[in-house]
């Protein structure tokens, strides 16, 4: 395996010569790699354990997050097409995987779930839900905004969320609530 072929040449001064600091630190150099344990076990055998580097989303076009927030990329990438998208500048991946487990959490009990979430430049973040409702929701306040959401979406939108377009949530107090066009007719809005 792969694994026994990085870990051969390190074995060559025999068992106990063995560097085990440097046989992890070359285990978690592989992409797929979170943490490796290496010791060793009498008489003459090495205890390897490794923990895959799993992600919880895709990362812009070709990376991928793990819950940590660290980009990684992989070879396994077509397994997981379907997990959620972020995006945003450089360096704002852990904070971006703070923000989107926490609404994650919030949208749970509502059984919706995030597909996209995208912060630009002036850190305004915009969630896109599995079916394609738009939540914007500023650059400030986001928990209370997330909060006023599920207020909202329980009392007047459950029901007709298949048409529901976009919720701004950027005001003061309050919300505004875009339609599909094809509803709006039927609606009379």
């Amino acid at each position: 395996s792969l694994i026994q072929d990085m870990i051969q040449p390190a074995l060559v001064g025999g068992f106990l010569r063995a560097d085990l600091q440097r046989i992890r630190t070359e285990l978690e150099e592989l992409p797929w790699i979170y943490q490796a344990t290496v010791q060793r076990r009498w008489p003459n055998a090495l205890e390897i354990n490794v923990v895959e580097q799993l992600p919880i989303a895709r990362w812009s076009d070709n990376g991928f997050l793990n819950h940590e927030g660290e980009v990684f990329q992989s070879a396994s990438g077509q397994e997981w097409e379907n997990l959620p998208r972020l995006q945003g500048p450089q360096g704002s991946a852990k904070a971006l995987v703070a923000g989107y487990q926490r609404i994650v959490e919030i949208l749970a009990p509502l059984h919706l779930r995030v597909a996209q979430l995208t912060v630009d430049e002036r850190g305004q973040v915009d969630v896109v839900l599995e079916g394609g409702m738009q939540l914007l929701l500023g650059s400030e306040d986001f928990l209370e905004r997330m909060h006023r959401f599920v207020a909202i979406y329980r009392a007047e939108l459950a029901g007709r969320a298949a048409e529901v377009e976009r919720v701004d949530l950027r005001y003061e107090t309050g919300i505004a609530v875009a339609f599909t066009e094809e509803s709006s007719r039927v609606a009379g809005i």
